[in-house]
């Protein structure tokens, strides 16, 4: 018969919830989100945005398909948004011991005690969810045995400088050069980049790229609050100077709109989530897009010369900027998915085409 230590979850308002292991044991602190997708957790957990947090699906059986294995393809992984874990910890209502998936090489379980991350299963997800909804995302701690440890905020933190890569990289694959600024990002941004012809050249957060050759910039996907990055808000204005393509994904699109001059707040619980309805501008076009993001852009903070891309259906957020003019442009939600829809995976399309015509007018 198989025993699972008991482990406590601790909310900071005081709420208690009682579950059992299937992870490491060790200890942890952050901020406890939710997310409601049905599939995808080797992606989700692999996102380097998650970093802090402790995650509660809200999708009642996780691990039945296992974990995939590891490979590489272009110098990253195949099958994983990045080298490793980020989250902090996994909270689910019932845990599959049995797992079974053409590709999986090893079990959910294994996977979170290599890396040091608790698993909790048999809690009341359902409950646990209601109190984040209604109070807002807040922090939490799960604990085994008599060790105790103290809240820990991670939005006090730059994230970004923990997860962004520490040297230059670069990814050959064609005659497009475009800079990709890494606050965090997830493999597939860069999968779909190499996919149409670009040659990434992935740089750190608070790199400055003004002296590379490149014909566009990317901002990358990341945690935590965007207030924490003026470094790479310094760059991005930069750039702009120049008038070269820019694109900006979640984390990107909240840059970019400080580069711009708006503001940017932290939402009440964020959107994590594989069905968020998106409205294009002025159009009656509705896109369901994957997310996963704490802050937002404020969009009555945006200057004359920028406007709104898309709007959030369900709450009327923001979900992504362009200039009026100039070939600038962010999404906060991911034309990539992985995990979730590519409804919007031609947004990437896009942006290679407004490098096409910035260097036909360039070399013209």
């Amino acid at each position: 018969m198989l025993h699972n230590r008991q482990a406590k979850i601790t909310l900071e308002d005081g709420n208690v919830f009682i579950g059992k292991s299937f992870g490491s044991e060790k200890p942890v602190a952050g901020e406890v989100v939710f997310y409601t997708a049905m599939t995808g957790y080797p992606e989700s957990l692999t996102d380097p945005s998650y970093t802090g947090q402790i995650l509660v699906s809200t999708y009642p059986m996780i691990g039945n398909y296992g974990v995939p294995r590891s490979e590489k393809e272009n110098g990253i992984h195949k099958f994983f948004e990045s080298h490793k874990l980020h989250i902090s910890g996994l909270i689910i209502a019932d845990y599959s011991f049995e797992f079974s998936h053409w590709n999986a090489e090893k079990s959910l379980s294994a996977w979170l005690k290599e890396y040091e991350v608790p698993g909790v299963f048999d809690v009341d997800t359902r409950a646990l969810t209601k109190i984040l909804r209604e109070k807002g995302s807040m922090l939490g701690k799960i604990e085994f045995g008599s060790e105790e440890i103290d809240f820990f905020d991670p939005n006090k933190s730059n994230l970004v400088a923990h997860v962004s890569c520490t040297d230059r990289e670069v990814y050959e694959n064609g005659e497009l050069r475009i800079v990709l600024v890494d606050c965090g990002v997830k493999n597939n941004i860069i999968r779909c980049l190499l996919k149409r012809g670009a040659t990434v050249i992935r740089v750190p957060w608070d790199y400055d790229f003004s002296k590379e050759d490149y014909d566009g910039v990317f901002i990358s996907n990341g945690p935590g609050d965007p207030a924490m990055c003026d470094v790479t808000v310094e760059n991005i204005q930069r750039t702009m100077d120049t008038g070269k393509p820019i694109m900006g994904i979640c984390l990107g699109n909240q840059l970019l709109a400080r580069a711009a001059g708006a503001d940017t707040y932290k939402l009440k619980y964020g959107h994590r989530s594989h069905n968020q309805p998106v409205l294009l501008q002025n159009t009656d076009r509705c896109f369901i897009t994957s997310q996963n993001h704490g802050y937002a852009v404020a969009t009555e903070t945006l200057p004359d010369d920028w406007e709104p891309l898309f709007t959030n259906v369900n709450d009327e957020t923001n979900e992504g900027i362009r200039h009026k003019t100039k070939p600038f442009f962010s999404t906060q939600f991911h034309p990539e998915a992985s995990s979730g829809p590519t409804d919007t995976e031609f947004l990437f399309d896009e942006f290679i085409e407004k490098i096409k015509v910035y260097r036909s007018k360039t070399i013209a």
